[in-house]
């Protein structure tokens, strides 16, 4: 394949029982370009080895002081002149698209991966893993890959050349015949320990690499709580771990680097002094003295191949065991139904009980957070690691278990490896459907939603039905002040906020207008089912009444799945449901739920059952208003109180 001809259209279908079957699939994969590589190869380096040849003659024509043999010479250097540059340039090209080509077909993989698991795939493999992975590992697998063809050329020539040595001059050829495989094999028992090495290297790597990640993402609360510096001495100290692993490595690398050197220096030695002694006694010319240096000499360049596609090996097949490990990795199929029309119904959790009626905004309270957030993912195809995950995952080795206590709330008992039972809508298992049709029809904004890079037209351009124009749903989410800092910080002087550039991840923008965008790219979606996770946490009480009424008006004959513990939402909701333990404890309308259950209303209130049932605060935690100034609990709690009392 060309390059050019990249991306691959299919990558198929990896062999990841292990790292070395995973890497002896990508060179089948290959197999016409590491043939083409392959014999290329054999030109550049059979015409490096032949060479020694026309040398010697030449030498040999000098001492007969023949000018014909001169000149044959002359012409066959030439001619070997020209196949090692067209060798070279073309193994080199070959070479080249290989380790593009495999990468490429590796990337590929991961991105398929990823959006395959979504949201699973941060909880079964750390971060700074998957850095790892498609950085540093992807470079390893690369180079193995690339060598392979030139390792085999440099192989099959150096048995040609001591064969012919062998041949020619039984006596020396001996010599060459026994020393090269020893040189070729005697930095093989220092490579594992130097492995080892390189790999606690990258490991310390990429736990510094994630810690900086995480101090960078979260550092608007490090200052606010001042705790800069604390997290600059973690990240100073996982540095340090970082240099002292690597002197270690280059301890190692520079005692293999020594022996390369060493050994065959003195196989040199070896070979000129007991040549030399032949020519004395006259038993070979000087040509065939200088012919047979010079062939030993070529055979320290394949040598270095060999030595190469040892160490290249010894690199990628832990970088390829990472990388099979991700990619085994996989989410309860069941059987995809093919040539299903989009599914239209009640969403239905059969685990929880839980069922948002097709057409109709359901608000869903849960008291824990967490236990939320993986409903909204079960709700979405994206279900939680089950007991039997979770074994299969440090079985595996993929990353740790995730704890007993932390595991989900509402995950019944099971067979270990059994999968919980998948989410229905409209009486269709989602795991049945096509990953594509699943991901349609359902749409789960999390918390922490995230904003890539570009402008807001950028932003909103996203696969949607076309119901919603991106005004409108900018409107429903109350992105007014936000569509007007845009404005000011248009750099084309146009006050087109839809041409402004939004940073990474936002971060130019408050935490509630980051949340107000994400929520409007939810809206313009247009998803037959929108599951939004705390999706007002961020804003101010007045901006979270006016953002609610707009989601009820622009979600109109659409299901809606709010999990949210605020009263502002809750009351404009056509339903509430109460969970507790993972199950359905309570179904109503939200005034009703408060009068009548002492559960719900501590949840929502967060006052216990001794506590006044009117006048409590609410308290899930600073919010943020529309100018990204924090309020405290207190005022917020205000508003929301007097709201509760006017209800009861």
């Amino acid at each position: 394949m060309r390059i050019r001809d990249l991306p691959h259209p299919d990558p198929g279908i990896p062999d990841v029982r292990t790292g070395g079957t995973f890497l002896r699939w990508l060179y089948r994969q290959q197999l016409g370009g590491q043939t083409k590589a392959l014999l290329w190869g054999l030109v550049h380096t059979g015409s490096v080895a032949a060479f020694p040849l026309p040398v010697g003659l030449a030498v040999q024509a000098v001492v007969d002081r023949s000018g014909s043999k001169l000149m044959l010479a002359g012409g066959l250097m030439a001619l070997l002149g020209v196949l090692v540059s067209l060798g070279d340039t073309m193994l080199h090209r070959s070479a080249v698209t290989n380790w593009i080509t495999s990468v490429a077909r590796v990337q590929q993989l991961l991105a398929r991966k990823t959006t395959e698991l979504g949201a699973a795939m941060t909880r079964r493999v750390a971060a700074g893993e998957i850095v790892a992975v498609s950085t540093g590992d992807l470079e390893k697998i690369g180079w193995f890959v690339e060598a392979v063809s030139r390792c085999g050329a440099a192989a099959l020539t150096s048995v040609g050349v001591c064969v012919a040595l062998v041949v020619y001059q039984p006596a020396l050829g001996i010599v060459v015949a026994i020393g090269v495989p020893v040189l070729a094999l005697a930095v093989l028992p220092l490579l594992p320990p130097a492995t080892r090495r390189a790999d606690a290297q990258r490991e310390k790597a990429g736990r510094a690499t994630e810690l900086a990640s995480d101090t960078v993402a979260g550092l608007r609360v490090l200052r606010g709580i001042g705790g800069e510096e604390l997290f600059l001495g973690r990240y100073r100290s996982a540095s340090q771990e970082v240099r002292k692993a690597a002197v270690r490595s280059a301890r190692m690398w520079s005692l293999i680097s020594a022996v390369q050197v060493a050994l065959p220096g003195l196989l040199l030695i070896v070979v000129v002094w007991y040549g030399a002694r032949l020519a004395l006694d006259g038993r070979i010319a000087v040509g065939e003295l200088v012919s047979i240096y010079s062939a030993v000499v070529f055979l320290l360049y394949p040598i270095r191949h060999i030595e190469e596609i040892a160490m290249a090996y010894s690199f990628s097949r832990p970088s390829a065991k990472r990388a099979a490990r991700v990619l085994a990795l996989s989410r309860p199929a069941g059987g995809r139904l093919h040539d299903h029309g989009p599914p239209v119904g009640d969403l239905h959790d059969p685990v929880s009980g839980l069922t948002a009626v097709s057409g109709r905004l359901t608000a869903v309270v849960c008291g824990d957070p967490d236990a939320a957030g993986r409903l909204a993912e079960r709700l979405g195809g994206h279900p939680a690691d089950q007991e039997g995950d979770d074994t299969a995952a440090a079985t595996t080795d993929v990353g740790p278990a995730e704890p007993a206590e932390k595991r989900t709330a509402y995950a019944e008992p099971a067979v270990p490896g059994a999968a919980l039972p998948s989410v229905l809508l409209g009486g269709t298992p989602l795991d049945d459907l096509p990953r594509d049709a699943a991901r349609a029809a359902v749409l789960v904004q999390d918390k922490d939603p995230v904003l890539l890079s570009g402008t807001l037209h950028e932003l909103l351009d996203v696969p949607a039905s076309g119901r919603v124009g991106a005004a409108e749903a900018l409107a429903a989410a109350q992105c007014g002040d936000v569509l007007a800092s845009l404005a000011q910080a248009s750099v084309d002087d146009s006050g087109d906020p839809m041409r402004t550039r939004i940073t990474e991840r936002g971060r130019s923008l408050s935490g509630g207008q980051r949340q107000r965008l994400a929520l409007a790219r939810s809206l313009v979606t247009d998803p037959e089912v929108l599951v939004l996770d705390e999706p007002t946490s961020a804003v101010d009480s007045h901006t979270e009444v006016r953002i609610a009424d707009g989601l009820r008006r622009i979600r109109a004959g659409r299901t809606t799945v709010v999990l949210s513990s605020s009263p502002l939402l809750l009351d404009r909701a056509d339903q509430v449901v109460l969970l507790e333990d993972g199950k359905v404890a309570a179904e109503a309308p939200h005034r009703e739920l408060l009068r009548t259950h002492p559960g719900y209303r501590a949840v929502v209130t967060r006052e216990t059952e001794e506590e006044a049932p009117y006048g409590a605060t609410d308290a899930r935690g600073p919010a943020e208003d529309t100018d990204g100034s924090h309020t405290g609990n207190g005022v917020n709690g205000i508003v929301r109180t007097q709201h509760i009392e006017e209800i009861a």
